[in-house]
């Protein structure tokens, strides 16, 4: 659907105007449906982000500095999220050996179980993007990394 009739606009300022619109409801769009694949399986996007990025760093840990500069949302507090996730028995946290003013922080099994099976309803999650063929989602990656230079 265009984004006039999505959001009930029919003039911008400018082709950049509409643009900055357009990603940021489109950005808006994609965080809600993901969210609710993530709530199916009881946790939220910015701790799925957590999990994800210790599951690319595993069977080393990692600090939450490091997790801070990875994460997609960085108004998100990592600390907090590692804290929700120890409890749920997703992640371990430790005093880092090597500094002790930092936390070392590991997925478990759990966590990666977790992972797997939210692996295999991954196609029901790209369906929302699928309609766009493999080339197009090439250039807009490429035009969308573009725009951040």
């Amino acid at each position: 659907m265009k984004l006039e009739d999505e959001i009930k606009q029919n003039k911008f300022k400018s082709e950049y105007q509409k643009l900055s619109v357009n990603i940021l409801f489109t950005a808006n769009w994609l965080e809600h449906h993901h969210g609710q694949h993530c709530k199916k399986h009881d946790i939220t996007s910015e701790q799925f982000n957590i999990l994800r990025i210790l599951r690319g760093q595993y069977p080393k840990a990692a600090t939450v500095n490091l997790l801070i500069e990875r994460m997609l949302n960085k108004m998100s507090n990592a600390s907090r999220l590692v804290e929700k996730l120890r409890k749920k028995g997703l992640v371990e946290r430790e005093t880092s050996q090597t500094d002790r003013r930092a936390c070392d922080v590991m997925i478990t099994k759990k966590g990666l179980s977790l992972l797997a099976e939210m692996d295999k309803s991954e196609r029901e999650w790209t369906k929302l993007i699928s309609h766009i063929s493999e080339n197009e989602a090439k250039h807009l990656n490429f035009m969308l990394d573009k725009l951040r230079k």
